[in-house]
């Protein structure tokens, strides 16, 4: 029976499109398309520059612009071997004639009709014999032919093309946008705040974004999407990130700290004193604790875990400190569980790779009572786990737990304090924003006896100097982290032909040239075949299961490997006091606060340790950056440049993890807002929220509509 294209909507699968089957649908599938308004919502990621368009006579060779061109002969396709076709032809302009072949096309010579002109774009070749094409994109422009300037380039999977995908939006706005169809697009911002912003309707947005007729017109559509993603998000965080303040059960009588700091061999420092206050007032308050605790790499945030484990332990509670991976978890048990057992207090790990035996042996322990602490992974929110009286609850790296994870680990108690740690500075006015929900500690003080980790920036042409550094730090007992921004080599997708223009090169945070990628698994070759062959080297990337980068991160901090190259999956706060050396290639593809904890990596023990940056980038912004890490180890410091010269994206990466269940939030725009931006879509959704809690009125209808289908989508909770 054949589908009313009218009865479609956003919720309706692709297959109502035309042209998508159930073959293409299974491959759209693969990148999160399932029905049209993911069609919709699927945003170019580049564009290439048509609009460009030249005369023969002033083109240069290898020039990537447009040519429109008549034909001046009909095409003639021959078979120059098996298997392959050459069809080739003549075209002019005013300036000068072109000759243009498409390999394997033989259907052009029915496309392209003598006499006819078009816009040919692509490469051009300028040699002796004359000017060149070599199967370029053309497209009719005879009169009353509406071309244009910008074609998108999206994201695509295998058995997608471009021009199909063009199609398959194309199809999903004209449904989606037709006043006919119920269930179609919504305006969900109210016109009052799309004036008080300059802001366009979502229709002109989405048009835009997908098929602009200016650049102007583009950006119009982007600053929109923009305010839109950053909104939307502003209202999942304050929905997502609401826990209504509860009484505890009873305030925590003030432990006598002297009982866990006598057991150090150092003082604390005065932010970790002052942290330990806070969480006192905290405890002891007769409200629920919900603290953030944000601090640089080495700052001391496990001391403050500590003394909150310790508060619980002292007034008779149980407590869970929970860490995204095994080996962050063991970590924390060998550092923490020989220091509790001083004094008194039983210490237990929950780890997946436990035999049933010895998790069955742990979870008869607590829930009993005689486990005072446990340390461990996603295994502490299992069902099968129950506790006897769990008071507290920690996790550390929270950004990697989505919500429902912790309120999980929240509900194995009917009175739970919660504590959650991030490794990764963030400037205090963008914090008091971003977990506006939560009280925030900062640690901006270091240790007095940690050493500065020397910082270098340099470019490829070091490179055979950097090879006998990594060998002298190896040869002294070192141990090297090579990080690249790839895992492999970059490919030429299909149907894209020449160069393309990205967002970020179209709105100013681009850089004109672009040094060559240095993928993981080409590095890793050479350097295990031919350069260190006398060392083992190892690889790591985020395709690996988790079980196989434990392995190989547990076989670096056990020293059997010498190098371990990997992308930036190393994990936050695996702490190896035998790395000294960190090397990252193609460091202008990372955020500053991204290379601060990269840095992190190395310097946790006696020897001296350094970060080289390896980047051939010539572009201003780019250097400045670079150079200002170099010159500074203070986190806080380089958050705050960080914030104000690229935006608050890395930090709202971060902050998504805590209304993120699983997947990714699809809230593509929401990195290429400036911290002005992100402000204000706070200010406005925190106004929205204060006049419509729950997003209940007629006039919130569609927004919350939308709020609903991202958190469905996204398994929010």
């Amino acid at each position: 029976m054949a589908k009313n294209r009218f009865e479609a909507g956003k919720s309706s699968p692709v297959t109502y499109l035309s042209g998508i089957g159930e073959k293409k649908a299974q491959a759209l599938a693969k990148i999160g398309i399932s029905t049209i308004w993911d069609v919709a919502r699927h945003y170019p990621r580049a564009y290439e520059n048509r609009g460009d368009v030249r005369n023969i006579a002033d083109i240069e060779n290898e020039a990537v612009c447009s040519l429109v061109l008549t034909v001046s002969g009909r095409p003639q396709t021959a078979m120059i071997r098996r298997g392959m076709t050459l069809t080739k032809f003549s075209a002019f302009d005013d300036t000068g004639s072109c000759k243009i072949t498409y390999f394997n096309q033989p259907y052009i010579k029915d496309s392209i009709v003598q006499g006819g002109t078009y816009r040919f774009y692509g490469r051009v070749k300028r040699t002796g014999t004359g000017v060149s094409m070599a199967s370029p994109i053309a497209e009719p422009a005879g009169d009353g032919a509406r071309l244009l300037p910008l074609s998108p380039l999206y994201p695509l999977t295998a058995g997608i093309s471009q021009k199909q995908m063009r199609t398959a939006v194309s199809g999903a706005l004209a449904l989606l946008l037709s006043p006919v169809v119920k269930d179609g697009i919504k305006e969900t911002l109210p016109l009052e705040l799309r004036r008080r912003h300059s802001l366009c309707d979502i229709g002109y947005a989405l048009r835009g974004i997908h098929f602009p007729d200016s650049f102007k017109t583009l950006d119009i559509a982007r600053r929109r999407l923009v305010f839109d993603d950053l909104y939307t998000f502003a209202l999942l965080s304050r929905i997502s990130g609401k826990r209504e303040r509860r009484k505890a059960d009873a305030p925590y009588k003030k432990a006598d700290r002297e009982k866990l700091l006598c057991l150090l061999p150092y003082s604390p420092t005065g932010a970790q004193l002052r942290t330990m206050d806070e969480i006192d007032s905290d405890l002891s308050g007769g409200f629920l604790m919900e603290r953030l605790l944000t601090g640089d790499v080495g700052s001391g945030k496990t001391l403050c875990a500590a003394y909150a484990l310790f508060c619980a332990a002292e007034n008779g509670y149980q407590a869970a400190l929970m860490a995204p991976t095994e080996i962050l978890a063991v970590q924390h048990y060998s550092a923490l569980a020989p220091l509790f057992e001083k004094l008194g207090y039983s210490v237990a790990l929950l780890t997946g790779s436990l035999t049933k035996a010895a998790k069955n042996k742990i979870y008869d322990k607590l829930a009993v009572g005689s486990t005072d602490i446990v340390i461990g992974t996603h295994a502490l929110i299992e069902d099968i786990v129950h506790f006897r009286r769990l008071g507290l609850a920690i996790t550390d790296e929270q950004h990697r737990f989505g919500a429902g994870q912790r309120e999980r680990l929240f509900s194995k108690g009917t009175s739970v304090h919660a504590l959650s740690m991030s490794a990764t500075p963030i400037p205090r006015t963008l914090a008091m924003v971003l977990y506006g929900d939560s009280d925030i500690s900062t640690l901006d003080e270091m240790p007095p006896n940690r050493r500065k980790t020397d910082t270098f920036l340099v470019d490829s042409s070091y490179e055979k100097r950097l090879y006998k550094f990594i060998s002298k730090n190896i040869d002294a007992g070192g141990q090297v982290y090579i990080v690249c921004p790839a895992i492999e080599e970059e490919e030429k997708l299909e149907d894209e032909n020449g160069e393309q223009i990205s967002l970020d090169e179209l709105f100013g945070s681009g850089e004109s040239e672009k040094p060559k990628l240095r993928s993981a698994k080409e590095y890793y070759a050479e350097l295990s075949e031919k350069i260190f062959p006398q060392y083992r080297v190892a690889l790591m990337h985020g395709r690996m299961n988790g079980t196989e980068k434990d392995r190989i991160m547990r076989d670096f901090a056990a020293g059997k490997v010498q190098i371990l190259v990997s992308t930036t999956v190393i994990e936050v706060g695996v702490n190896v006091p035998t790395a000294t050396l960190m090397i990252v290639e193609n460091a202008e593809r990372f955020g500053l606060s991204q290379l601060h904890q990269l840095r992190g990596r190395v310097g946790r023990g006696a020897m001296q340790s350094y970060c080289v940056l390896v980047s051939d980038s010539r572009g201003e912004d780019a250097r400045k950056r670079l150079e200002m890490l170099a010159s500074t180890t203070d986190g806080y410091k380089i958050a705050e440049f960080d914030l104000e010269t690229r935006g608050p994206g890395d930090f709202i990466e971060s902050r998504s993890g805590k209304i993120r269940q699983s997947g990714e939030l699809s809230l593509p725009y929401i990195n290429m807002g400036d911290s002005a931006a992100l402000y204000t879509a706070f200010d406005e959704a925190d106004k929205t929220l204060a006049a419509d809690p729950m997003l209940s009125s007629e006039a919130n209808a569609a927004l919350r509509e939308k709020i609903e289908y991202i958190r469905n989508k996204n398994q929010l909770v």
